[in-house]
């Protein structure tokens, strides 16, 4: 599968990103198990407003990556949810019937991660 051409972009498609209830208990169990200074450092960037709060705009990636949400791993690749460098990557169509609790940098901010 053809990757997406994210570096340089600071995190500007990154969000705001709905999860669900399972998403937001892997992503708890994740930042309890981070380094503190990760998390500090993480936390104290400064992001385009509506950027996920998990966006590392330092490291220019995901700094939850490996429980990333379902919205952020379909990114890019389902009609509707095209990267603008690669428009034409979005060729599926989307399935997405899990509900979501609320979204990231929205609902859910830092305070509710401590």
């Amino acid at each position: 599968m053809e990757k997406l051409p994210c570096k340089g972009c600071k995190g500007l498609c990154c969000g705001p990103v709905a999860i669900t209830e399972i998403e937001l208990k892997r992503i708890k169990k994740k930042i309890k198990s981070m380094p503190r200074k990760t998390l500090e450092e993480l936390e104290k960037q400064n992001r385009f407003h509506g950027t996920c709060i998990f966006y590392d705009i330092e490291k220019d990636r995901c700094g939850i990556y490996s429980v990333r949400p379902k919205a952020c791993s379909m990114f890019g690749f389902y009609k509707g949810m095209a990267c603008f460098r690669k428009p034409e990557l979005a060729t599926k169509h989307m399935i997405y019937n899990d509900t979501p609790v609320g979204i990231l940098s929205i609902d859910f901010t830092w305070i509710d991660f401590k």
